[in-house]
């Protein structure tokens, strides 16, 4: 069956089993399947993407954000995740700011009664993946969510997977109807796992890298936190007047102001080779000039 060599592909991926894999139509449907837990308090560390709380809003889930500041350069604190909080969410890399938090840090908010889902959607922008914790088969209440959206570019399908123990995964899974993932999702799942696959993503996430370093360095002041993924986040003033004037001149930009925490002066910019990043940092220049 095309679900179980999909499932067998994650599996020898990540050092795990097939039955700890739960294939997905996109991340998205791993955040839409929270509810089923029935979590007392839901813990959303931000500032981070924001789909998740609002499936759980959604639902009636009472939620407690956890609110991590500049001045600590984004940094997680465990401390300020409510003891009582029986689900904890976070990103890591962290989508918008690109902070990667060590896994360390992320590992100690698991405790026996409590559901860890980490959003692992980057994590395959960052060379070798040191702060993943997609092989933690030891970790009580973990789940891990993949997408292979962002480096393979996959987005129409909807392609994405759990991590986790068989027993969460199957609570998770319950009101799902039959066949919930089609043929093509499957094959990209288990194509995108392939050990040379995964080879190519590696050297993808080494050149982007590089490719961010470079963007740093043109940016300057206007980078708020060193990024640890091929993406940056820029506070500029007059944020909104910056993010139209840009539009005009046919750049996008992603505005920051939607995500708990930041401003309409927060903007996040995705890193392209050199030559195509010049294109947005000239016409950045030029739109700040006119202020």
């Amino acid at each position: 069956r095309a679900d179980e060599r999909a499932r067998a592909a994650v599996a020898a991926r990540h050092g795990r089993s097939p039955d700890e894999v739960l294939v997905l139509n996109g991340a998205a449907e791993g955040f839409a399947l929270l509810p089923n837990l029935h979590p007392c308090l839901a813990a959303v560390v931000h500032p981070s993407f924001t789909e998740p709380e609002v499936a759980l809003r959604d639902a009636g889930v009472p939620v407690h954000r956890v609110q991590l500041w500049p001045e600590d350069d984004y940094a997680l604190r465990p401390d300020l995740v409510p003891d009582e909080a029986d689900l904890v969410v976070l990103g890591n890399p962290t989508n918008p700011t690109s902070v990667l938090h060590p896994a360390e840090a992320v590992a100690a908010l698991s405790r026996p009664g409590r559901v860890l889902l980490v959003d692992e959607a980057f994590a395959d922008t960052v060379p070798g993946e040191p702060e993943s914790l997609a092989g933690r088969a030891d970790l009580p209440g973990l789940l891990v969510l993949r997408s292979l959206t962002k480096t393979w570019g996959l987005a129409d399908l909807r392609a994405g997977y759990l991590l986790g123990a068989p027993e969460l995964l199957a609570r998770l899974a319950l009101p799902r109807p039959q066949w919930p993932v089609g043929s093509l999702v499957l094959e990209a799942v288990t194509a995108c796992c392939e050990p040379s696959a995964v080879a190519e993503a590696e050297a993808a996430a080494r050149e982007a890298r590089e490719h961010t370093a470079h963007a740093v360095d043109l940016l300057g002041d206007l980078v708020v936190v060193p990024p640890d993924a091929p993406f940056v986040l820029l506070r500029v003033p007059d944020g909104e007047r910056v993010r139209e004037a840009l539009r005009d001149k046919g750049v996008a930009v992603r505005r920051g102001d939607t995500f708990p925490g930041l401003t309409p002066d927060h903007l996040r910019v995705a890193v392209r080779a050199p030559e195509e990043f010049a294109v947005l940092v000239d016409a950045l220049r030029v739109v700040l000039e006119d202020r």
